[in-house]
């Protein structure tokens, strides 16, 4: 996997921002890491590749599966580790590409739960101890996967690109599972938000904090990589002034009254 022979666009969108920055040995192939000095701020890249050879073959084609949950888990602990006692902590920068969480009997029967588990809670534990995590959605982020890998994020930003979906299943699976055409599906999608693969329709939930335009989504540019860099910048910014550091934010989309009226009322209960 390399800048020249990039296997998905998670790997061509690490290989674009971590420049000339070697991988870091000792992890699954699917698992790729770059360690990077970034605006005078130490940071760590991870994405989510494709792995033709993996020993599981649920997990070939970027999906997050036993190892990937487990190697995810270690590269945020091991941040989380080195920079416990440093007074500016290392930021972590998720880059999805991710088209499911990985389904098979033996994901199943050797607990995929808890490796997706695992790599959730330590991103959410990186979060709490104050590095600053950011997820870049440069493809799909479906599913277990992408809460696996990118939702604890402080702040979400997504390519501008028709090949960026959101959603917690596959068209193909969902239409499946509803017992519907995938045609049905999309017409559906299109009054009701929550149902919508589009980033427009993510968006309005409040979820995303930023959409970019690029030229080449799935090849980026040299003026690609400028752009997203500077927009990473904003977003640590963003995070760094930001005194509650939580994700009340998501709260405010225009289509999250419901989850505003609806935590009002639990509160109220509880005070009761």
């Amino acid at each position: 996997m390399s800048e020249q022979n990039p296997v998905s666009r998670g790997d061509a969108w690490l290989a674009a921002l971590a420049s000339n920055a070697p991988r870091l040995p000792g992890y699954p192939p699917s698992i790729q890491i770059a360690d990077i000095e970034w605006s005078g701020r130490a940071a760590r890249l991870i994405a989510v590749v494709p792995d033709a050879a993996s020993p599981l073959p649920r997990a070939r084609h970027g999906e997050v599966g036993l190892l990937e949950g487990w190697a995810l888990a270690r590269a945020v602990h091991e941040v989380i580790d080195a920079d416990r006692d440093a007074p500016v902590k290392r930021v972590i920068i998720a880059i999805v590409d991710t088209p499911s969480q990985a389904y098979g009997r033996r994901e199943e029967a050797f607990g995929i739960h808890q490796a997706l588990a695992g790599a959730a809670s330590a991103y959410a534990t990186a979060r709490l101890q104050g590095h600053p995590v950011i997820a870049l959605l440069v493809g799909k982020a479906m599913s277990g996967a992408f809460l696996a890998h990118g939702y604890q994020a402080n702040r979400i930003l997504a390519l501008d690109d028709a090949g960026v979906q959101v959603h917690a299943m596959g068209k193909e699976a969902a239409a499946r599972i509803t017992l519907r055409s995938v045609e049905d599906l999309e017409a559906f999608a299109a009054t009701v938000p929550p149902m919508a693969y589009d980033l427009g329709n993510y968006a309005s939930l409040g979820l995303l904090w930023r959409t970019i335009a690029v030229q080449d989504a799935a090849a980026p540019t040299t003026e690609d990589r400028a752009t997203i860099l500077r927009h990473l910048q904003e977003a640590l910014a963003d995070i760094d002034a930001d005194p509650h550091r939580d994700l009340s934010g998501r709260f405010n989309g225009e289509n999250r009254s419901a989850t505003r009226r609806a935590r009002e009322l639990l509160r109220a209960q509880w005070q009761d």
